[in-house]
């Protein structure tokens, strides 16, 4: 779900704008002595961390402030990628700090793991490009700031599914706990907490339309998504303030890191977890090409994401033993259900042209984009102070469902390949796709070199299911954008255009130019621990291990019904009360908005 402003031009006037001298956090480092692993020199620092974070994403910049707010503590966080850059108290970087711009993002290797899927069989042997955050903030750094939480029922179903105390009474809370949502407080929002939210402006005749049609096809009107009603459609949320991003990094780590007990380092690729017998107690690093030891006496936590942290596992010896013994890495831990259970989201956009010019194609014109960076550089207002998603929602794709399983992101732009391609007319478009797909992934170790990345398979519509809801999909989303509310701006069907009618064309259509909602998870399952796929327990503690935890999103037990920004940092600030020992919330019996009937709600 992306927007961005595409154009050379653009892009040298702003890096070129923004060439100004940056500073830097100065940390304390311990004294340093040296040890040899193997055929590599190590260096290893003298003082010990109580606390190793391997990850500075959406979890890992959550966990860092909240065990530094304890003076006990000493914590060391980590990351393979460089800072998002500040100069003074200015975010200066625009490309990842000036919302609209946020495509350059997704194809920018300076920041990105850029990693690519195995060829998917079941969508034209595709090689699917999956951008994932390699900087301060992780993919919260990269991802298009639509705040969107899941459905009460996900969690629900996390605790029926072995997750005890993850249900959604005992989530909220930290929902709450980590928000600032500007309308204030309530029983569902937070009004104090790091993470900023604001509402995008639907007012537009687009967003209106979009909204509009939904009735007229049948769906309710949501004012908040996030509140009761996590159905229907209605205005949406993101994560901006005062016209910037707002990450974990810049919600949670910059807050924090005058504190003399916190730790950074960037540019630091971890390499393997140290174990000493069953317990782990550090890990070893390339520190800009520098071999280095960190070590940890309380905690070594894991927060790489979905990919990075199942791959430090295996590269430590903790997963299936048959495949490490064929990587030839001793086995620490057997655990099958490491890099297991990969889950994504699907998505397909339907496009349509537009008889008026009030898209965002007259803004991502050369001429305008230098009118609109030069605005937000200077104020931090304008076109580029949003992510431009103002409105969207959840529907059900057939009666009897307990929750909506369809989602939609509504932009008055054309987005085309991930935002490589630049937009070709004034259009509108609807990013549809499924929540709950039965397809399952996995992936594995490429090599013994962490530098390689794994092999991803995520076996995207190996099930009929799975090919029935999307072309469900396309089908809801004709029926809403042929209401009569769009009539004065509808055009010629770009997408997937006149020609795709039948199921069989529908599906081919799919199958051709389905792709990931960025939003890969579950690869380190959270569990009983008499589940055999089970990695961590509900507390986030590898099982069979001492001293190893993994927090991020890999450990959700299935994907939840939206993006996963939210609900990661939700669960960073649930397992950090953990961690420090203190008494889960609870915001028992809250209710939850019901239809009258699933049978005959839309």
């Amino acid at each position: 779900m992306v927007v961005g402003f595409n154009s050379a031009a653009n892009l040298m006037f702003l890096k070129n704008a923004c060439m100004m001298p940056r500073s830097c956090n100065k940390i304390l480092l311990p004294a340093l002595s040296t040890s040899k692993i193997g055929s590599r020199k190590y260096s290893s620092q003298s003082d010990e961390y109580t606390h190793v974070i391997v990850g500075a994403g959406s979890a890992g910049c959550v966990l860092a402030s909240r065990l530094s707010e304890d003076s006990a503590n000493n914590v060391l966080l980590l990351e393979a990628g460089p800072k998002d850059t500040i100069l003074n108290s200015f975010r200066l970087l625009w490309k990842i700090h000036m919302p609209a711009a946020l495509t350059y993002n997704l194809c920018n290797s300076n920041y990105n793991w850029y990693y690519h899927t195995t060829p998917q069989k079941n969508v034209n042997n595709r090689v699917m490009y999956w951008p994932r955050g390699r900087v301060w903030g992780g993919s919260s750094s990269l991802n298009a700031m639509v705040y969107i939480r899941g459905h009460a029922h996900d969690y629900d179903r996390w605790q029926s599914e072995g997750a005890l105390g993850w249900d959604y009474d005992h989530c909220l809370p930290y929902f709450k706990k980590a928000q600032s949502y500007e309308h204030g407080e309530d029983t569902y929002r937070g009004g104090s907490g790091p993470l900023h939210v604001s509402e995008g402006d639907a007012s537009g005749p687009l967003h209106q339309a979009f909204i509009e049609a939904g009735k007229q096809a049948g769906y309710p009107y949501t004012p908040d998504i996030n509140g009761f009603q996590q159905e229907g459609l209605g205005p949406f949320q993101m994560t901006v303030h005062k016209g910037r991003r707002w990450s974990s990094a810049t919600a949670y780590l910059r807050p924090a890191l005058d504190r003399p007990n916190l730790h950074t380092k960037v540019r630091t690729m971890t390499e393997k977890i140290i174990f000493e017998g069953s317990k782990a107690v550090g890990v070893q690093c390339m520190e800009n090409g520098t071999p280095t030891q960190f070590r940890a006496s309380k905690e070594v936590i894991l927060s790489g994401g979905a990919i990075n942290s199942p791959q430090l596992l295996m590269l430590s010896g903790v997963g299936n033993a048959d495949d490490l013994k064929e990587m030839d890495i001793p086995v620490v831990q057997h655990l099958p259900g490491v890099g297991e259970n990969l889950q994504d989201h699907l998505e397909v956009y339907v496009q349509n042209k537009c008889k008026k010019p009030i898209t965002l194609y007259s803004a991502q014109q050369p001429v305008n984009m230098v009118k609109i960076g030069v605005e937000w550089l200077w104020r931090q207002t304008g076109m580029g102070a949003t992510n431009h998603m103002h409105t969207g929602g959840f529907i059900r794709s057939k009666p009897g469902i307990t929750h909506p399983d369809i989602q939609y992101h509504f932009l008055p732009s054309q987005v085309i390949d991930h935002g490589r391609v630049a937009p070709e007319y004034h259009a509108y478009q609807v990013h549809v796709g499924t929540m709950r797909e039965t397809s399952r992934g996995w992936l594995k170790l490429k090599s013994k070199n962490p530098n390689d990345h794994p092999i991803i398979e995520p076996n995207y519509l190996s099930t009929e299911d799975d090919v029935i809801d999307l072309r469900q999909c396309v089908k809801l989303t004709r029926e809403i954008m042929n209401q009569k509310a769009f009539d004065e701006f509808r055009g010629e069907e770009l997408r997937p255009g006149p020609e795709y009618q039948t199921d069989s064309e529908i599906d081919a259509f799919v199958r051709a130019k389905c792709d990931t909602a960025y939003h890969p998870s579950c690869t380190c399952k959270m569990g009983s621990e008499s589940d055999p796929m089970a990695v961590v327990s509900n507390e986030a503690k590898v099982f069979g291990l001492e001293n190893l935890r993994v927090i991020d999103a890999s450990i959700m037990p299935s994907v939840v019904s939206g993006n996963l920004n939210g609900p990661t940092i939700m669960l960073a600030e649930k397992l950090a009360d953990n961690l420090r020992g203190r008494p889960a919330l609870h915001m028992p019996n809250t209710p939850v908005y019901q239809p009258e009937s699933l049978l005959t709600q839309r």
